[in-house]
């Protein structure tokens, strides 16, 4: 049994008026149902324009390319900016002197040690990223880079530590040495574990008589 659609959407068993609200249905007689519009097939999307500078497809008929930045409109591609410059750290070597000091072996004052008559000065590397002063001992196992074993008697063995810090300046720190660690002129030596920042031309005292000048490098 066929079965036929009225406009009202319908069913209907005859093909002239609907049985249910009685619309007449188009076509009556002729045995066929029409289609309704909404069942035609859609037309096909007309295909994206590709883009001419590097040919990804132009979404929706924007001016630019959202690959490359190309312009529809003035035809013309956007400039690149270089890349900025990224200036390489100068490189240079801090320096230390390191002398005997007659003012501050006075000053420090320690009993039984006499002043040595003929000590001449040194200048060292200071090597990143630490720098240890003290005095090297086998049975203790220290091996400082700045060794005062053989010129001053007042210095411990693991005495102070020199540290560069990531911007590049120089800190020292005492290592709980027995005869302090003195910055420039002050008089109260730094206690352990105690750091503090140096500049150019700060002087680190340690043991009887020992004064260790830093230098920065030259510019």
């Amino acid at each position: 049994m066929s079965t036929y659609t009225c406009p009202k959407g319908h069913a209907s068993s005859t093909d002239d008026f609907c049985d249910e609200c009685g619309a007449k249905i188009a076509g009556a007689g002729t045995g066929t149902v029409p289609v309704p519009p909404s069942a035609a097939p859609a037309a096909a999307a007309p295909a994206a324009e590709p883009c001419p500078n590097c040919g990804a497809p132009r979404a929706g008929g924007t001016r630019f390319c959202e690959d490359c930045g190309y312009d529809h409109s003035t035809g013309k591609v956007p400039a690149l900016a270089p890349p900025p410059v990224i200036s390489a750290p100068v490189a240079g070597q801090w320096t230390a002197t390191i002398e005997v000091d007659r003012k501050y072996f006075e000053d420090n004052a320690i009993e039984g040690v006499e002043f040595p008559a003929d000590a001449p000065s040194r200048e060292v590397d200071l090597p990143a990223p630490q720098v240890r002063i003290g005095r090297r001992s086998t049975s203790k196992g220290t091996n400082p880079e700045i060794d005062l074993a053989d010129s001053d008697p007042g210095v411990s063995h693991s005495h102070a530590l020199l540290t560069l810090s990531v911007d590049g300046a120089w800190l020292v720190s005492d290592l709980g040495s027995t005869n302090g660690t003195y910055l420039n002129d002050e008089q109260q030596a730094l206690t352990a574990g105690q750091t503090r920042a140096l500049k150019d031309g700060d002087q680190v005292h340690v043991g009887a008589w020992t004064t260790i000048t830093l230098h920065a490098p030259a510019a």
